[in-house]
């Protein structure tokens, strides 16, 4: 009887190892650090909502979230080993780790662009051939796309510096301007503007979808340590699953983040770029799971960042992306 009472408690024992989280197992966290790569917004909920939530705890990770922003440049600070893990644009990852720094795509969050241009209807642009001649603003970090969609139409545009407000198209100064369908797009129709009003170019539509926010850390940290690579890209993409599914509590604990870094912005402001979070997200689950990065995006965008002279090399597939998402 006492035999079987041993087995009974040994099989149970052994269960728990194989399926509990790390955090159950001995109670010893692991510190790891975080850098959104700008300011606290829901385009980070994601990742707030797990920590908040115990998520990362649950996964053995004692998650510490770095305040991000212009003068905590990503891929820098993640060279600098200020950061473990950092979110950035695949584009702007692909040209850093040309240049030598030695980051790598352990999972892809967002694989549809959220950046888009957009026209005044009353201005005469319906079509992308209604912007020959016209004076478009973009912003001089993220003009790849734009640049390759006017290429693709061969449209003879006249470029104008765009500074980090919609105000310039706003006041008429340009006819179509650079625009973040999670934010500034919003802040236009908060300015007065109807959606029918405007024409938005989703270059995802045009064949030039570029996937923007991946999680990121140094080839290093992916040797030292690759399980704990997959936990926290597993953490972060229950983080925004619950996200999804309980939106007015992850706008709370966004707006948690958002007021202590004393942010400009308000609840329904940060509730759209939620949604459209969830729309550049979720959708694509079908296709592709969440953490993946599909290699045909990934030639599409070295192609675009050689033909312009941005990066000299293409960096091999294989060594910039190792999946850590768990998914086949």
């Amino acid at each position: 009887m006492k035999s079987r009472s041993n087995i009974l408690i040994f099989s149970i024992l052994v269960t728990v190892f194989i399926v509990a989280p790390p955090s159950t197992l001995g109670g010893n966290l692991k510190r790891m650090t975080f850098l959104p790569q700008w300011t606290a917004q829901a385009q980070f909920a994601g990742y707030y909502v797990a920590k908040e939530k115990g998520i990362y705890e649950k996964y053995g990770i004692d998650l510490v979230i770095l305040p991000g922003g212009p003068d905590s440049p990503p891929s820098e600070t993640l060279a600098k080993g200020k950061a473990d893990f950092t979110s950035m644009f695949l584009a702007s990852a692909i040209q850093k780790r040309s240049s030598g720094v030695k980051l790598v795509n352990i999972g892809q969050i967002i694989q549809r662009s959220g950046y888009i241009l957009v026209a005044r209807k009353s201005s005469g642009i319906v079509s992308p051939q209604d912007l020959n001649g016209k004076r478009v603003s973009l912003w001089s970090d993220f003009q790849l796309q734009s640049l390759a969609f006017f290429r693709k139409y061969n449209l003879h545009v006249k470029i104008i510096p765009q500074t980090f407000t919609i105000n310039l198209f706003l006041r008429g100064g340009v006819d179509a301007a650079s625009a973040m369908w999670y934010n500034e797009y919003h802040t236009l129709l908060n300015s007065g503007l109807d959606e029918d009003e405007l024409t938005a170019f989703f270059f995802d539509k045009y064949g030039l979808n570029f996937p923007e926010d991946g999680i990121y850390c140094l080839e290093a940290t992916l040797k030292r340590d690759r399980a704990l690579c997959s936990a926290f890209v597993q953490a972060t993409i229950e983080g925004w699953k619950y996200a999804f599914a309980h939106p007015e509590e992850a706008l709370d604990i966004v707006m948690k983040y958002v007021n202590e870094a004393h942010i400009g912005t308000n609840r329904v402001h940060q509730k759209w770029m939620l949604e459209r979070m969830k729309d550049l997200i979720g959708p694509q689950e079908a296709r592709t799971p969440m953490g993946i990065l599909r290699e045909e995006d990934y030639n599409l965008v070295t192609g675009e960042l050689k033909l312009k002279g941005v990066i000299n090399n293409i960096p091999s597939f294989g060594k910039f992306y190792v999946q850590c998402s768990g998914k086949n």
